[in-house]
């Protein structure tokens, strides 16, 4: 096969890894708010042990952020992430008005479409099932 019809491998390569970056980032940012939460790092005073719901939204977001983050069930972990947040957005926010900018739900909207896009897409490069 010459070069000229060899199929183009090095930006595939490069999406994958910029998809994997970013997979990585996102959980890392998710996982703190639930340190937040859970131990109050880096900010904030930590929900009592148990207490519903922030304590164990600190809980899944720990979990999910960290499965997400290694990329270990991305895909569940990820689709689960996101309907948590479709629910703290319409539980939480959505009751002070319809808009997110308005009510204070961008992350949460944010968060749950960015999980939506991780399970249609996977996690990218530097997963640990690529590795398994």
């Amino acid at each position: 096969m010459s070069s000229d019809t060899m199929p183009e491998t090095r930006p595939r390569l490069q999406s994958d890894m910029a998809l994997g970056a970013f997979r990585i980032v996102v959980a890392l940012l998710f996982m703190m708010h639930g340190t937040a939460k859970l131990a109050g790092w880096p900010q904030g005073s930590p929900a009592p042990f148990g207490a519903w719901p922030m304590w164990w939204a600190g809980a899944l977001e720990v979990v999910l952020g960290g499965l997400i983050a290694i990329g270990l069930l991305t895909r569940p972990a990820a689709f689960l992430a996101s309907g948590m947040m479709a629910v703290a957005y319409f539980w939480m926010h959505f009751p002070d008005g319809f808009w997110p900018l308005v009510n204070g739900g961008e992350t949460a909207v944010l968060y749950c479409f960015v999980f939506l896009l991780l399970v249609a897409t996977g996690p990218g490069a530097f997963a640990v099932t690529r590795r398994l």
